[in-house]
């Protein structure tokens, strides 16, 4: 993971900061030619990254394709500027192990012992999922949209949130059990 992130800030480093700052920055005021431009600019680094993560060179590619989708699709949700190479190459790493678990076979339908849930429709289930986030009182609802929605890290949210390391791991605990309870009902 130090690896990871040691990559992440080196192949980023690639391009001048403060043009990198202006494009993202503009990107996530809703500028089309911004994230154009910084999308232009990132898939080289993209795509050595999805190569030394993906198992096969279209693997690679097509993490590089829905990589690119899902930062135009929800770059405005990126909060800050600096945090752009790790939420980029976040992206990266889950959908070579997204892939990789389809092409393994982990994707099919899950295990008996998995909640009732997991098996409702995906629309039914995010609006689900988004209410239950919106049930939470404010201190768990800010660590998990943090942690698990703008992929913050611990130390990230602890700083951020002016808390203990230790408190924030209690509180995304508490609130993912809460969103769970929240789910079966």
């Amino acid at each position: 993971m130090a690896n990871d992130t040691a990559l992440a800030q080196h192949l980023c480093m690639r391009r001048p900061m403060e043009e990198r700052s202006t494009l993202i920055d503009a990107a996530r005021q809703g500028d089309r030619l911004a994230l154009e431009r910084l999308l232009a600019i990132s898939q080289p680094d993209i795509r050595r990254y999805a190569r030394s993560q993906c198992a096969g060179t279209s693997d690679a590619d097509d993490a590089v394709q829905e990589t690119l989708w899902l930062v135009y699709q929800r770059i405005g949700a990126l909060r800050t500027v600096t945090s752009f190479s790790g939420w980029v190459f976040s992206i990266v790493r889950r959908e070579c192990r997204r892939m990789w678990r389809r092409m393994n076979g982990r994707a099919e339908m899950p295990p008996d012992d998995h909640p009732a849930f997991v098996h409702r429709p995906e629309l039914e289930l995010r609006a689900d999922l988004i209410a239950a986030i919106h049930s939470l009182p404010d201190k768990y609802r800010d660590v998990i949209v943090l942690r698990d929605i703008q992929e913050y890290s611990i130390g990230e949210i602890a700083i951020e949130l002016r808390l203990a390391r230790e408190a924030v791991k209690s509180r995304i605990h508490r609130a993912r059990l809460m969103i769970r309870e929240y789910l079966e009902d």
